[in-house]
């Protein structure tokens, strides 16, 4: 390998070097050629330029070109120069001219390229415009299907409610009397065919003009007023034919056989007994304790009875009612005779005042006693019976002895007592009502002892418990035999301490384990009683005809609609104007589905309200009275429901998969089918601030209407322009200027929903929906945004302060932007007392108060605040009733008012607010939060 490597080297060096001389010796021909060449090209420039140099002519460009001297300057003729100078100044005119024309064309490409940027720009909004509009038309699209599948499902057999049965010529048929009237039952004496549960419940009154039924005359001011209660009770109805139940009032009654004959006779001759009065009700009201039972040995046939004592051999459960005594007033009671439910315990104990009636010498017995010891303990009596009634005052006595608590017991009375007509052993009354009333309101619990167990019922024990309730006192029942008013659908054991007579030994032990909590709820309870069911002649006929109702099923009245009467005339055109749209969008929480409006369903619940809801309806606020379209307190559904058989309205997340962002604000989740909301806005003297809140609720989601409640004496002025929302805007005309009209129930609300807001009152979209989501999941309170709380007086420890500071608890939530419940504005306008609405009015003030306090009390619950809102400010806006200096002094009046017509202060604290799930959440960047802001 290192052989050859040399070979070559050395082959290489032997070679010579080939140059340029060698090469041209060896070409001739091609030398010579390129010699010429290179001749050629150096001698054409010299001679050109040469000739040139020394011509004068024109150039090449067409322009005369200066001669030169010998030392080279330019020499022109005048002439010439002129040409010159012309040619320059038109080659200048030239250039500027293209130069113009270029800028010119520059400036015009730049505007058509700004155009195509602006045509760009408004093309891509209109594309996202589009797509926003059709993700908007599938959400309704989606809307419309399961609109179309919830019309499928209720596509089924609706169950026909019981044809309305009149009376036909069967009915007239003269029947006797039943063999024995103690086996009556309301199965078996009570003819339902005259009672269909469509019959709305018509009751016929026999005039008491027209029957005489008494044998002595009639009490006038009884007569008076049960016969103007009926002319207005909205069952009365003036053709016998169609009523269900007919009823007479009776008076007092003699007990002689030739008496007791001549008033069965008038019985049977009344029109429509027809042999054995069924379906009568006989009215035997007491207005006094002192009364004797008459109805005991009158053949009454299948008549039920309705008074205030009853013996056990007479009383028939579940048919006759056990009526209060007549002791109110005609209509209404009055608040400012009641006490105050706190403090929980007062200067007594226990009281108890009266003396002890024996009429034929007659002892009350412990027949159902076996202790050998308590019946040595009564060796004394040499009756062959065990007095029990004197242990019981042994017991009493006993208590006086106590020096840890004090009672007030009187088992004497001071002055002599009449006992009447009595036929039962019974505790008379000692002193006046006034004196009784003194004591009872200083009393934490007032002792009744039942009559002896051959009565079932007195005027006497009715009239104690009368008394208690009204004064504070809570019942303490000694006697487990007695019938208390209203039994079957009144819950005794909330508002009353129940014991049986040998319990009497335990009586202090158990009266100290209440504590201050259960003590307060007894009161209040028994205040709710006293009030809806005892305090005036009204309330116990309204309660009478409520309880036979009850037993039948039939639903209540129906509680009225406010009118709307609009502010504009049928052919009133309104003017327009241009509309202002809020800018929030799906991703920041202010967007959903623009749906037609729809109201809320009604009256769903009739028949089975008042079956499911019994208990509830009678022993809670308002009461049986009224059949609401829907209350807050409906039951839900469980959450599998809606995915199987019971989704008819539902709109679940996500279809149920759940979801955030996109998902969460194309449908209302929760546990309760879609809805809508309506806004009730109160204004006055502000148009310009109004037109502008009207402006800002287009295009928001869930709304059905917008009510305008125009508090102006004087109509809008004609050339005031109206905007054209998404949804209609109904203006109303009040009857007067009062800010009571925010809480009408106006028939135009269709919707469980309200958000009662001020024309000054600017909240987002966001704001609004929200507020509406938690709202669904607290419907029995008020949900709302800006927030106050009740102070102490600590200066003068001497009542209550309304205080708007910022506070880290709240009690109220201004009803200036807050969501409540329908049902709230029938109970404020219908059952609320009406001394609250009328401070109202003479304040022109306090209405969101009075709300708030009404809502506390029927819930026991304090109200809900969303989102961190604590003021609403409106630059510009005409100076508001709030800036008055005596604004917080009217305040501070109308807390300490409200809470001694309650009787108690209702409002209760919270020291939460409510913000979205996902609010200050990190979260992964393909997911999005519920609200943006909030």
């Amino acid at each position: 390998m290192e052989s050859h490597y040399k070979q070559f080297q050395h082959a290489h060096q032997q070679q010579p070097p080939l140059d340029f001389g060698r090469w041209l010796a060896k070409n001739v021909k091609l030398s010579r050629l390129i010699l010429v060449l290179v001749i050629m090209l150096i001698l054409v420039p010299l001679v050109t330029h040469y000739y040139l140099s020394k011509v004068d002519g024109i150039n090449g460009n067409g322009a005369y070109a200066p001669s030169k001297d010998a030392l080279g300057r330019h020499t022109m003729k005048v002439s010439d120069l002129r040409l010159h100078v012309d040619e320059l100044y038109r080659i200048k005119s030239s250039v500027t001219t293209e130069l113009v024309d270029l800028e010119k064309r520059r400036t015009e490409m730049q505007s058509e390229m700004s155009g195509y940027r602006d045509k760009l720009d408004i093309m891509h909004q209109e594309i996202q415009t589009a797509e926003k509009e059709l993700s908007k038309i599938k959400m309704q699209i989606k809307q419309l299907q399961k609109e179309k599948e919830d019309i499928l499902e209720q596509r089924q057999q609706q169950i026909a409610p019981p044809k309305r049965i009149l009376p036909s010529l069967e009915d007239n048929v003269i029947m006797s009397s039943p063999q024995d009237k103690q086996q009556c039952r309301q199965h078996n004496c009570f003819d339902y065919s005259r009672c269909s549960l469509t019959s709305q419940f018509p009751v016929y009154f026999y005039q008491p003009a027209d029957t005489f039924l008494s044998t002595y005359d009639l009490d006038r001011v009884v007569v008076s007023t049960v016969t103007e209660l009926f002319s207005a009770n909205p069952y009365t109805t003036t053709n016998p034919d169609i009523a269900c139940i007919y009823v007479v009032l009776l008076g007092p009654i003699s007990t002689s056989q030739i008496q007791i004959q001549d008033f069965e006779n008038k019985l049977k001759m009344l029109t429509y007994w027809r042999g054995d009065g069924r379906n009568h009700i006989l009215l035997n009201f007491a207005n006094s304790g002192y009364v004797q039972n008459d109805l005991e040995a009158i053949d009454t046939g299948r008549a039920i009875i309705v008074q205030s004592g009853f013996t056990s051999t007479e009383f028939r459960p579940g048919f006759d009612v056990t009526a209060p005594v007549l002791l109110g007033p005609k209509f209404a009671f009055s608040w400012s005779s009641l006490p105050p439910l706190v403090p929980a315990k007062r200067k007594y104990l226990l009281y108890f005042q009266g003396q002890r009636t024996n009429p034929n010498n007659r002892n009350s017995n412990f027949n159902h006693l076996q202790s050998r010891k308590l019946k040595s303990d009564l060796a004394f009596s040499k009756d062959e019976n065990i007095n029990g009634d004197q242990y019981i005052i042994a017991e009493l006595n006993k208590l006086l002895n106590i020096k840890e608590d004090k009672f007030y017991i009187e088992l004497q009375c001071s002055t002599d007592i009449s006992q009447g007509n009595l036929d039962v052993v019974d505790w008379a009354l000692c002193g006046s009502e006034t004196e009784r009333a003194q004591v009872l309101k200083e009393s934490t619990f007032s002792l009744l002892i039942a009559p002896d167990e051959s009565a079932v019922a007195s005027p006497l024990f009715y009239s104690r418990l009368y008394e208690a309730l009204k004064y504070g006192a809570i019942p303490v029942v000694l006697g487990e035999h007695v019938q208390l008013p209203f039994y079957e659908t009144l819950d005794w054991t909330t508002s009353a301490i129940i014991l049986p007579k040998p319990r009497v030994t335990e009586l202090y032990f158990y009266l100290q384990t209440h504590p201050h909590n259960d003590v307060i709820d007894l009161r209040k309870q028994g205040r709710f009683f006293y009030e809806s069911y005892f305090s005036s002649t009204k309330s116990i006929l309204d309660t009478v005809l409520a309880t036979i109702r009850t037993r039948l099923h039939i639903p209540a009245v129906v509680i009225p609609n406010e009118p709307s009467p609009s502010v504009f005339s049928d052919d009133f055109v309104p003017l327009r104007v241009d509309m202002q749209v809020q800018t929030l969008e799906i991703e920041d929480g202010g967007g959903g589905p623009i749906e037609p409006p729809f109201p809320s369903p009604a009256f769903i619940r009739n028949y089975t309200y008042g079956i499911v809801n019994r208990h509830a309806t009678w022993n809670s606020a308002p009461g049986p009275f009224y059949l609401f379209p829907n209350t807050p307190f409906d039951p839900i559904l469980p959450a599998e429901a809606k995915f199987r058989g019971s989704g008819v309205g539902f709109r679940p997340i996500g279809n149920g998969a759940g979801g955030a962002g996109k998902e969460f604000m194309e449908a209302l989740g929760g546990n309760t089918p879609r809805e809508q909301f309506t806004i009730v806005m109160l204004t006055y003297e502000r148009e310009e601030v109004l037109i502008n809140s009207l402006q800002r609720l287009n295009g928001l989601p869930h709304l059905n209407k917008v009510i305008v409640v125009w508090n102006t004496p004087e109509p809008p002025s004609p050339d005031m322009g109206w905007p054209q929302l998404h949804v209609p805007i109904k203006v109303l005309q009040t009857k007067k200027n009062s800010l009571n009209n925010r809480f009408l129930p106006y028939d135009e609300i269709e919707t469980e929903a309200v958000l009662s807001i001020d024309d000054d009152a600017h909240l987002r979209h966001d704001e609004i929906l929200f507020g509406f989501r938690v709202w669904r999941e607290a419907r029995d309170r008020v949900v709302g945004f800006p927030g106050r709380f009740h102070a102490w007086d600590t200066n003068f420890n001497n009542g209550w302060l309304y205080n708007s500071n910022y506070s880290c608890e709240l009690s109220m939530v201004l009803t200036g932007a807050a969501f409540f419940h329908k049902y709230y504005a029938y109970l404020y306008t219908y059952w609320m007392p009406q001394a609250i609405r009328d401070m109202v009015d003479e304040y022109i003030n306090c209405e969101d108060l009075a709300m708030n306090f009404l809502v506390s009390h029927i819930t026991r619950k304090p109200p809900i605040k969303v989102t961190s809102r604590w003021t609403f400010r409106c630059p510009g806006c005409p100076q508001a009733l709030s800036s008055d200096d005596s604004h917080f002094e009217e305040r501070h009046r109308c807390m300490n008012f409200f809470t001694k017509v309650y009787g108690y202060m209702p409002l209760l604290y919270t020291q939460f607010r409510v913000d979205s799930v996902l609010f200050k959440t990190r979260l992964p960047h393909d997911k999005q939060k519920c609200f943006k802001f909030i």
